[in-house]
């Protein structure tokens, strides 16, 4: 890991140095922040919100739009060469903000399904905007702790880091925009064909959900079709002790499983994780502190108060003009401050952030108080939904930052913008896609065989929709599965950290093909992690298929291409990050033009019914 005292920041006014640079504003001056979020508000935002929605609805989760901001943002500040990275940085932050509030598009989709009067748009865009001032604010509180003084690694910061210093090549950043670009049309063109064509409706082609599998690789994604494979053989069994109704998927009880599954892992990993961040406080306590450069300077009293007047104007909005209990509320505040923390250390070290955890989990906390009406828990439990997500989006990009020494006060600035953006588009994408697609208003969980929905598997919802019936009604089922969940993550997970820990099993799984291929039946089949297997719980199992296609498509990819990469030669992509790889940037190209597809063919039928 870099250390932080060697990365310098990049003066706020610097003359541009070349011809190329003559007509573009200088760095740091208002004409260079005005264009930076111009393309950031105007281009990078919306198109990473709009794909993380569009996921959200499609398959259940979203991957966070870092990378492809960070591509094309390079494309526009490449000509101000190194330093550039900076500007690139910014614009991915405020994009990424945009995306992870369009992502909670799902809340509106649950309101639907639950049958609750939806307040008026802006009532709902004024309390996402509160929460997500909210999470950023105690996001950005923990940063010392988390990336400066822990240094936790945060993957994907790390390489969107990398990204950022290796797009300064032109070569490279063309490459890398022609593979988005071609990848986008494919899965443009896909997505059109699956609507358009009929020979192409039995086989629900999704190029989103191909390439998500395409980004996690095989060893992700097969362990998803394995559970599904073993929900469908239990399905029989599952109906006999009456935990599911004859005819009713696995998921309506599968997704309760995985989500306990995910919760015994968790407490495995965060158990560890917090010894390994008491070791390293102390460790790094002992150094005396040096003092802390000026990019890295905050305010700490300005920050405290804001974190203290968002956190009120949640409460007030909620309560006055939502009008929900100010005890739940107040709660569901106050469990921010813990998710946002176990989440961020969670997402510093294992580049996973269990947000539907952190969304049921506070559901049985209120309802342990007393809870009982689903709409309340809706919205008090959308408070830790927005806040863990935010919140470990702050930290994460801080993680970038603190790597190309990018000033911290004005990445908090961009990533404000991007909340306030945000939160206006989430609740328009939640109405667009909803009305171009009423599938999407039909609650799934109550009528798991509707025609239509196998797209539209709304996985996310799916979860919060079950999480919050389960505590209207008496289910002793729901509370078993759920143990069953958590002991079979606590199994597995303590199975694996044993198996990997070995010195025996780590020589032969480094030294030899036949430890390698052990390496993936372990990981992919025999014990999985419960991170990746619950994905078969969660969807549909022709959602699974298109999963682990692309997951193997991948992983055959990049085995073929390391066996006819010339002995003397390196893989081509082997000196880049993973997220640029060639089936990274491929399956993200096939998200985002399935996503475009999408939303152009719902506003061509909402101009229709217009006209």
């Amino acid at each position: 890991m870099p250390d932080e005292s060697s990365t310098a920041a990049a003066p706020d006014f610097q003359a541009p140095s070349t011809s190329t640079r003559r007509f573009l504003p200088r760095i740091g001056s208002p004409a260079y922040h005005i264009l930076l979020s111009t393309v950031a508000i105007l281009i990078l935002g919306p198109l990473g919100g709009i794909s993380a929605a569009f996921m959200n609805f499609s398959i259940g989760f979203f991957v966070g739009g870092q990378v492809l901001a960070g591509i094309l943002g390079s494309a526009v500040t490449l000509p101000y060469g190194p330093e550039g990275k900076h500007g690139a940085n910014y614009m991915q932050t405020m994009a990424a903000s945009v995306a992870g509030m369009c992502a909670m598009s799902a809340l509106v989709q649950a309101m639907v399904w639950l049958g609750l009067p939806q307040p008026p748009a802006w009532q709902l865009m004024l309390y996402f905007l509160c929460i997500g001032m909210f999470g950023v604010g105690v996001g950005m509180l923990y940063t010392p702790i988390l990336v400066d003084r822990l240094q936790l690694i945060y993957p994907s910061g790390w390489a969107v880091a990398n990204i950022l210093r290796a797009l300064t090549d032109r070569d490279l950043l063309q490459r890398s925009i022609a593979k988005l670009g071609g990848s986008m049309l494919a899965g443009f063109a896909g997505s059109l064909a699956s609507a358009k064509i009929a020979l192409l409706a039995p086989i629900n082609l999704s190029t989103s959900t191909l390439g998500g599998g395409m980004i996690v690789g095989a060893r992700i994604a097969i362990p998803g079709l394995v559970v599904a494979l073993i929900g469908r053989w239990q399905t029989p069994h599952l109906v006999q002790m009456g935990w599911l109704a004859p005819n009713d998927p696995y998921r309506k009880i599968g997704f309760i499983i995985s989500l306990g599954a995910i919760m015994g892992a968790a407490i495995v990993d965060l158990t560890l994780i917090l010894f390994q961040a008491i070791a390293r406080f102390r460790e790094r306590a002992s150094s005396p502190a040096q003092p802390a450069p000026d990019w890295k300077r905050v305010n700490v009293l300005r920050l405290v108060l804001w974190v203290l007047f968002w956190a009120a104007g949640t409460v007030w909005v909620g309560s006055q003009v939502l009008h929900q209990p100010v005890f739940f509320l107040v709660v569901a505040i106050s469990l921010c401050f813990v998710f946002v923390l176990v989440n961020g250390i969670a997402l510093g070290i294992s580049d996973f952030n269990p947000i539907s955890s952190a969304f049921v989990m506070s559901v049985f906390i209120l309802a342990a108080l007393g809870l009982r009406d689903p709409g309340v828990g809706l919205l008090c439990a959308s408070i830790l939904s927005i806040a863990t997500s935010e919140g470990g989006d702050m930290q994460q990009d801080r993680s970038t930052g603190w790597r190309l020494g990018t000033n911290r006060i004005v990445q908090f600035r961009y990533q404000v913008i991007g909340i306030a953006a945000g939160a206006v588009l989430a609740v328009v994408l939640a109405k667009l896609f909803m009305s171009a697609y009423p599938i999407l208003t039909q609650d799934q969980f109550a009528n798991p065989h509707l025609p239509g929905a196998q797209k539209w598997q709304s996985a996310y919802t799916f979860k919060m929709v079950g999480a919050l019936r389960g505590i209207t009604y008496s289910q002793p089922h729901i509370m078993k599965a759920l143990r069953l969940g958590i002991a079979l993550g606590l199994l597995i997970e303590i199975i694996r950290k044993s198996i990997k820990s070995r010195e025996r099993y780590q020589a032969f799984t480094n030294r030899s093909l036949a430890g390698r291929n052990t390496a993936f039946l372990l990981d992919a089949v025999i014990f999985p992690s419960p991170y990746a297997f619950a994905f078969g719980g969660f969807v549909e199992f022709i959602t699974v298929l298109w999963w682990a296609a692309g997951g193997v498509i991948a992983s055959l990819f990049e085995l073929l291409q390391r066996k006819l990469a010339p002995p003397d030669r390196p893989v081509a992509n082997g000196a880049l990050p993973a997220d640029m790889s060639t089936m990274s940037l491929v399956g993200g190209g096939f998200i985002a033009g399935d996503a475009l597809a999408a939303l152009a063919i719902g506003l061509i039928g909402l101009l229709r019914t217009m006209v």
